[in-house]
């Protein structure tokens, strides 16, 4: 006789940082703006999308063609620098972010930060926050290639020693919603500047402040009942 159990709920839930767990993209607009300014290149609302989720070189690629100067290089460099030095001074975190954290941890469930910032922004963010409230976090400096390639999150299913494909994530850009799409996890997304369509494996809502682990639940068994 079997005692195997039929799961009940996502065996871990990973949750993407900037601009989904911490409201950092105006930010990093300020940032991106501030930067190539110093150029006489104006950064707009369509420079600012394109960048979304990152990874940074490419958004030092963009400055680089915007502002005809120095380097790619140069300009992700700095932007990092004088980001890190932003979030380390405030860190405004979206509505109903920590709230389904701790609710998520205190009924057992695995959870990860995993970013495509670098090491440096990540724990800038978490020092800020008074107390990591993840027992581990993952950088665009732990895997050899960042968001929108899946490693980050086989990487955290691995370290939580979850089926990726049982697994849940949070995003809101594109880059982090291919990222989490090509791991074979199931997905959540909550995007502010993109659409994102539903599909079997994939629902998109407005707000973390509309999640509890209840409504996670009755996800889990809609998410399961397809397959």
């Amino acid at each position: 006789m079997s005692n195997t159990k039929t799961p009940v709920f996502f065996e871990a839930v990973f949750f993407d940082m900037d601009g989904l767990l911490v409201d950092s993209e105006p930010l990093w607009l300020e940032s991106e703006s501030e930067i190539t300014a110093r150029y006489q290149y104006e950064w707009t609302h369509a420079d600012q999308v394109a960048c979304l989720g990152g990874p940074l070189s490419r958004v030092g690629e963009i400055m680089f063609e915007r502002c005809s100067a120095e380097t790619p290089e140069f300009f992700t460099q700095t932007l990092i620098e004088l980001q890190t030095k932003k979030l380390r001074g405030k860190t405004p975190m979206m509505p109903g972010a920590l709230e389904i954290v701790r609710e998520l941890q205190a009924k057992g469930v695995a959870t990860g930060l995993v970013s495509a910032s670098p090491r440096v922004i990540v724990d800038a963010v978490l020092e800020n926050l008074g107390g990591n409230p993840f027992p581990f976090s993952i950088s665009s400096d732990d895997v050899l290639n960042t968001k929108p390639h899946p490693d980050a999150y086989l990487l955290a299913a691995n370290k939580c020693n979850a089926d990726i494909s049982q697994t849940l994530v949070f995003e809101d850009s594109l880059t982090g919603v291919s990222a989490a799409k090509a791991s074979g996890a199931w997905l959540i997304a909550v995007p502010h500047f993109v659409t994102v369509p539903e599909s079997a494996r994939v629902r998109s809502i407005k707000s973390l402040e509309q999640i509890t682990f209840a409504k996670l639940e009755g996800l889990y068994a809609d998410f399961t009942s397809t397959i």
